[in-house]
């Protein structure tokens, strides 16, 4: 798949084995991992960290074929979900980076379209994120209140 913003393709990348079970070798059990899942999210790690390090300290594979259900259902039938996408989340931590950036650097023409290429898809998630309902309706992103939009 090309890049959103650049007329470069895609990188490859390698694909998971298909499977439709947790394989046998794997050590937890759905419960231990729904615990352990809890306790790394309230360390402060992303779903994406609590995955990498469920794979690498605790043997688990995939969490989705070990539970029945992804890392961030299971944050939400534990009331602890976040209260923007991670995907977006992240965007918006570099936009602000970038604009810190900016203040310093006023004459950065190359970040500054970054910075738009960047917010623009902040946008198109947005309005994704508001069609599947995971967003509401009111909710916009606004560069001088993002900071806020982040916490916690």
């Amino acid at each position: 798949m090309a890049k959103m913003h650049t007329r470069k393709k895609g990188k490859a990348g390698s694909t998971r084995p298909i499977r439709t079970e947790s394989p046998t070798w794997s050590p937890m059990s759905a419960d231990e991992i729904t615990k352990v899942i809890l306790d790394l999210w309230k360390q402060g790690n992303s779903t994406s960290e609590i995955g990498m390090i469920l794979r690498d300290q605790y043997g688990v594979p995939d969490v989705k074929l070990a539970t029945g259900i992804k890392t961030t259902q299971i944050l939400v039938k534990n009331n602890v979900a976040p209260n923007v996408p991670e995907d977006l989340r992240n965007l918006i931590v570099k936009a602000i980076g970038m604009r810190k950036h900016l203040v310093i650097n006023t004459k950065d023409v190359h970040n500054r379209r970054s910075l738009q290429s960047t917010e623009s898809k902040i946008r198109r998630l947005v309005k994704y994120y508001q069609s599947t309902k995971m967003l509401p309706k009111e909710w916009k992103y606004k560069p001088e209140t993002a900071e806020m939009l982040i916490t916690r």
